[in-house]
């Protein structure tokens, strides 16, 4: 995935890791799904590389489907 002209290019904000931050999220609902990491980034969201949005998206899975469920 290439970056857009312009676009910002910044780290994970998960403490230790050095990838690029793919995908950007609430710092609450990361904080939430993976609480044995410490989640560097200040302010309201969080970027994650394409390794911890894995881990993010393995975590919330069964939330997801139960969301999806009610529709």
């Amino acid at each position: 995935m290439r970056a857009r002209p312009g676009a910002r290019v910044e780290a994970c904000g998960i403490d230790g890791c050095k990838e690029v931050a793919k995908r950007h999220l609430s710092h609450g609902k990361v904080a939430a799904a993976l609480p044995d990491l410490r989640i560097a980034a200040r302010g309201r969201s969080v970027g994650l590389c394409r390794n911890h949005w894995r881990d993010y998206k393995k975590a919330t899975k069964k939330d997801r489907e139960i969301e999806r469920a009610g529709w």
